[in-house]
């Protein structure tokens, strides 16, 4: 049983995604902290630049989850996903068929395992089509910008970005995952259409929540 959350970056996909598990007793898949995890090894290891020792190196990563804790070669990645570093390289890593084959084929499998709440930017598209919910997440870049500005404000990154690097970042993001050639940011044709411009957290997922309710109910999910 699952259900998807897409959107672009600062939408609100994963604190609307961890909360709204956490009510329907599922468990909480964040895929954009796979990609952050393998960026930030390959930053570690220098191959950012070399994608055929990167597409090598796929074969032995181990890849690991466990709520809000990423780890990668028995390394901890989690400290370290929101830097933005590791978040300009993600969304390199991203473009690199070779990586989204093996994050999706773990993705799915994490999917097999039992009920739970994925987000992402593919999530209800490609990876998993046939989801019983999905719903696509979006707010206005302004607002994202400063949403993520918080977020880095609150993780201790220094120094921080502005603002408008932030907004000029943000668009240059949402223009690459839009175009890439797989695994592109787009919102399925069945998922409902949320802005959370100006919707605090807690009523997103109130939202959500009662959508998914009923969806649940309707296939007899229990």
């Amino acid at each position: 049983m699952v259900i998807t959350i897409d959107g672009p970056a600062g939408a609100g996909k994963s604190t609307v995604a961890r909360l709204l598990a956490v009510r329907l007793g599922f468990e909480y898949l964040d895929t954009g902290a796979m990609y952050r995890a393998v960026a930030w090894l390959a930053l570690r290891e220098g191959l950012l630049d070399d994608v055929d020792s990167l597409c090598r190196r796929l074969d032995k990563i181990q890849l690991h989850i466990a709520g809000a804790t990423v780890t990668i070669d028995g390394l901890d990645a989690t400290p370290f996903l929101r830097d933005p570093e590791v978040t300009r390289a993600s969304t390199r890593v991203a473009a690199h068929p070779a990586v989204r084959v093996f994050l999706v084929r773990l993705q799915k499998k994490l999917g097999e395992s039992g009920r739970i709440v994925t987000e992402g930017r593919d999530q209800g598209t490609d990876v998993f089509p046939q989801a019983c919910c999905k719903f696509y997440l979006t707010a206005e870049p302004g607002e994202r910008a400063r949403r993520r500005l918080a977020e880095l404000t609150a993780s201790g990154v220094s120094p921080l970005p502005t603002l408008a690097e932030l907004e000029a970042s943000i668009a240059d993001r949402d223009n690459r995952d839009a175009t890439r050639p797989t695994g592109a940011l787009r919102a399925a044709l069945d998922a409902k259409l949320v802005d959370t411009t100006a919707l605090s957290t807690d009523q997103v997922v109130e939202l959500l929540e009662r959508e998914a309710r009923i969806r649940l109910a309707a296939v007899g999910a229990p």
